[in-house]
């Protein structure tokens, strides 16, 4: 039986909101734009239209970021909801989350039958620091219909480490939630997270926040896309599909696993087997030069 995956971006465009219940029906509509897909991916810290809830929000400064972190508990209810009523998978972005540790930028992958997944981005991106965030030490990979799919947040897909170490743990499919404030910022991520999708011979889905709410939040310039290794069995610049940019909208591609293996098994570049073949090369270097 082929193993095929159906996935979306939404890409979340942030508006400021009076209430939480009008951030969770922007979610709702934007949700129902993805019936039928098995797997839907949104925007890293979309959650940050909560602060817009406050009527004097534009005074504050960029610091009071965390105070989202009160709307944690109606964030992961609403979603465990929706995963389960629509029966899909939600990665729902990341959301700032008051832990033991302080503020962690954590991505929230919601099940159809009440599963709730987490990952702590584990690279702060230097502007994060500004909101006190802290940064979380693991990395995990998680089971969709039997497709591997590992999470990287924004700034981890521009440390090949962390998908390097996600692929060796069996991803399959990358999820990379991200918010870029700038042209440059975005064209970082989703050059890295293509080159991702390349040297790890991976899916790669990549959803960005939009905005274009003033001060203290910052602007967020994006296009979503559903990236492949560029080689013979794919498109040849590796995009599968890619949404309008700078505007809300979702993109849906169904992936087919079964190719990406034969990819790596007979691709023109077996980069998957070769990163780790030499192995002992670049140990040997790295010893020696760090």
């Amino acid at each position: 039986m082929p193993r095929t995956l159906s996935v979306s971006a939404a890409q979340f465009q942030m508006r400021a909101v009076p209430s939480f219940d009008a951030f969770a029906g922007q979610v709702r509509a934007l949700l129902d734009r993805t019936a039928g897909t098995r797997l839907v991916v949104l925007p890293e810290l979309f959650t940050e239209a909560l602060f817009t809830i406050d009527s004097d929000w534009r005074s504050h400064e960029v610091g009071r970021l965390t105070r989202i972190a009160d709307f944690t508990d109606e964030y992961v209810e609403l979603f465990t909801a929706e995963a389960r009523a629509r029966g899909q998978w939600i990665l729902a972005g990341s959301h700032l989350t008051a832990t033991e540790h302080g503020h962690e930028n954590i991505a929230h992958l919601f099940g159809p039958g009440g599963e709730v997944h987490t990952h702590s981005k584990t690279h702060i991106f230097p502007a994060e620091a500004d909101w006190g965030t802290v940064e979380g030490d693991e990395l995990a990979v998680h089971d969709v219909d039997g497709v591997t799919v590992g999470i990287a947040i924004c700034y981890e897909a521009e440390i090949p480490e962390v998908c390097t170490a996600l692929t060796a743990l069996g991803a399959e499919v990358l999820l990379t939630p991200s918010y870029t404030f700038t042209e440059a910022g975005f064209w970082r991520v989703r050059h890295c997270a293509a080159a991702r999708a390349i040297e790890d011979q991976v899916y790669v889905v990549h959803c960005p926040t939009v905005s274009r709410l003033p001060e203290p939040l910052a602007p967020g310039f994006g296009r979503a896309s559903l990236l492949s290794p560029c080689d013979l069995a794919f498109p040849a610049n590796g995009v599968l599909a890619e949404a309008r940019t700078n505007e809300e909208d979702v993109i849906t591609y169904e992936l087919d696993l079964d190719l990406l293996h034969r990819n790596r098994a007979s691709g023109a570049a077996p980069t998957h087997r070769d990163r780790i073949r030499r192995r002992a090369l670049y140990t040997t270097h790295a010893q020696l030069s760090g």
